[in-house]
């Protein structure tokens, strides 16, 4: 499986002017503004941090998913949320060439843990013999900061600001984060199935 961000986040989606207000950064500055980029790149990392704990997506993005099998014939569920539609579903034979899926063969089941990928009729269409399937799709919150859910936007300015706090600290332990961020994106944690009741 491999998935794949084809679009990324526009940096005007960014609310650089908020988080400066968060750090409490002073504004009127004739150079206010050379920050910027480093201030992005630590939102950026924040909400990457946070769509990977947590498999929800923040800002609208296209994503592409490559299988090589189906979960089971009647469901696939997709690795991220919120899916707000899917664009395409392709069958990969072994040479690689591909057969776009008539969209009438397929349905999306939107769900805020797993939304899924269901058929029409009975099963979802036979993946070929060493082939694949490519699911294209769209997923996120909407397109603009203020989307996403209050909580979330609040431990993405949180983990930021950590990370921009400790910009120059090499003793932090790999994947670090701070206790009252873990708290805000607790509920939001994919749940877990087990003994094949997951999809």
């Amino acid at each position: 499986m491999m998935l794949v961000e084809e679009t990324s986040v526009p940096p005007s989606a960014l609310p650089v002017d908020e988080f400066k207000a968060h750090l409490r950064l002073g504004s009127g500055f004739s150079d206010e503004s050379l920050q910027d980029s480093v201030l992005e790149s630590f939102l950026l990392a924040a909400m990457s941090a946070v769509e990977a704990r947590t498999g929800k997506v923040l800002i609208a993005r296209r994503f592409s998913w490559l299988l090589s099998g189906w979960r089971t014939a009647q469901a696939q569920g997709l690795p991220v949320s919120p899916v707000s539609t899917i664009e395409s579903v392709a069958l990969i034979d072994r040479q690689g060439d591909a057969v776009t899926v008539a969209p009438s063969a397929y349905r999306l089941v939107q769900d805020a843990q797993q939304p899924t990928l269901r058929p029409v009729g009975t099963c979802l269409p036979t993946i070929p013999m060493d082939g694949s399937v490519s699911i294209v799709f769209f997923a996120g919150f909407g397109s603009a900061w203020g989307d996403q859910p209050s909580d979330l936007a609040q431990a993405v300015f949180l983990l930021a600001a950590h990370y921009y706090e400790y910009r120059h600290e090499t003793s932090l332990q790999s994947g670090c984060m701070p206790f009252g961020v873990t708290s805000l994106l607790e509920r939001y944690r994919p749940v877990r199935m087990h003994m094949g009741a997951g999809l």
